[in-house]
């Protein structure tokens, strides 16, 4: 494949020489087009090298060439890491005063845009409207990251990480459909922990692979996603907003207030089922004697909550068009963080980490939960937990089960963002 490497003029161009050894060591072409900004950070013999192919950010050199259109209308992809608020500006006008709003006039292949900007810019309504233009274009724009900034700053702006920058560009080159443009999505992922004193606690063995596998898979389809990481210490995927949680109560929160808005939440993290039931401020010393026993209470059940909420949600509905006697007079649960009334997800999905009667003891979940679909999975040593590969059967509530075959996890993530696309409306 053909790819086009777009690189403006902030701090976070020496970055992309990372991506760019990303695409050439996975066998793609590639054709860096800088601006004159950018090749104040990072010089032109850098990227020559680095690409194998000549560099300019000028329309006048090798005229006899035309690249201000070759350059686009040959490229399978055109990638701007990092993208400026000056580039993104110039791309949603039309301007083109260099090579690469040049090549961005003329390129008819996907375009992906990585904005990397102090966090005043990149918020700025004058940013969000050519954003969102882009958008509606059909770019793929990457929300940035959460970090460390030029000097002592730290906020949204910081430029993805390379690889995963990566991964969504592969992921745009193999033609994903984005039909979850536009969705909210919440995703929870990894494994929580119950404190048991300051040092220990109880936890499980899940890496949160398949949970970012999700996500990633959601962005590259066009959605907003919130992940809800649980203990996770693999990178942020690209343009995700990332929740970091500990333990079950602390996921359940993240999860109850990002799903007030979302059209579909997938929880791929494994949850807890029990917590102790006492917390010791100190560490637990040995004795000499027998240990002192842990009793254990038992955690919130997450994926049921969300279902009798959105049962709530769309019962109050029903009342509300038309019902003699609406549920106003009815004191809602204290306990309970709730949605909002009228907005839950239209889609609940639910993950089963089973290591015996796998089908049967998920057919009985998938109708307790009240989740529109169950992803069933066989664990144990070497089997799902921090492996890249999954196989899985996805069950459906009132339709027949899906088999998803032994592959990578993102092969089951795209299998489950069809069968939710399928069901939105």
């Amino acid at each position: 494949m053909k790819v086009v490497l777009g690189v403006s003029g902030g701090i976070a161009a020496y970055k992309a020489c990372e991506l760019l050894r990303l695409f050439t060591e996975s066998g793609h072409e590639v054709r860096v087009v800088p601006t004159r900004e950018a090749l104040k950070f990072v010089g032109a013999p850098t990227w020559a090298a680095l690409s194998g192919n000549p560099v300019s950010a000028e329309v006048w050199d090798d005229v006899h060439e035309v690249p201000h259109v070759r350059i686009g209308k040959q490229a399978d992809l055109v990638v701007v890491a990092p993208a400026t608020a000056d580039v993104l500006a110039r791309a949603a006008h039309g301007l083109a005063g260099d090579l690469l709003t040049n090549t961005l006039l003329t390129a008819t292949c996907p375009v992906v845009f990585a904005p990397a900007m102090h966090t005043e810019m990149w918020q700025h309504p004058a940013t969000r409207a050519n954003v969102e233009t882009l958008r509606e274009r059909g770019a793929v724009v990457i929300d940035p990251a959460v970090g460390r900034l030029t000097g002592a700053d730290t906020g949204p702006g910081r430029l993805p990480d390379p690889a995963e920058i990566f991964e969504v560009c592969l992921r745009v080159l193999r033609g994903r459909p984005r039909d979850l443009a536009g969705r909210k999505i919440v995703v929870s992922a990894g494994g929580t922990r119950e404190a048991i004193d300051p040092v220990r606690y109880l936890g499980n063995r899940s890496s949160g692979r398949q949970g970012y596998a999700l996500a990633r898979t959601a962005l590259a389809r066009g959605a907003e996603v919130t992940l809800v990481a649980a203990n996770v210490t693999l990178p942020d995927p690209a343009g995700a907003k990332v929740v970091r949680v500990e333990s079950a109560y602390e996921l359940r929160e993240a999860v109850l207030a990002a799903a007030a808005d979302a059209d579909a939440v997938v929880m791929a993290a494994a949850v807890a089922d029990f917590r102790p039931a006492t917390r010791h401020d100190a560490k637990i010393k040995k004795t000499g004697g027998e240990p002192e026993p842990i009793f254990l209470a038992e955690n919130p059940d997450i994926l049921a909550e969300l279902g009798a909420l959105r049962r709530e949600a769309r019962a109050t509905q029903t009342l509300s068009r038309g019902a003699a006697q609406p549920l106003a007079d009815q004191e809602p649960d204290e306990a309970m963080p709730s949605l909002e009334r009228g907005a839950y997800p239209e889609v609940i999905v639910g993950f089963a980490a089973e290591t015996h009667d796998v089908l049967a003891n998920g057919q009985a979940k998938l109708a307790r939960k009240g989740c529109d679909l169950l992803v069933v999975n066989q664990v144990g040593e070497g089997l799902a937990f921090g492996t890249p590969d999954n196989a899985a059967t996805v069950l459906v509530a009132g339709g027949d089960p899906v088999e998803v075959p032994f592959g990578p996890k993102e092969a089951l993530a795209d299998v489950v963002w069809d069968l939710v696309a399928a069901r939105l409306p």
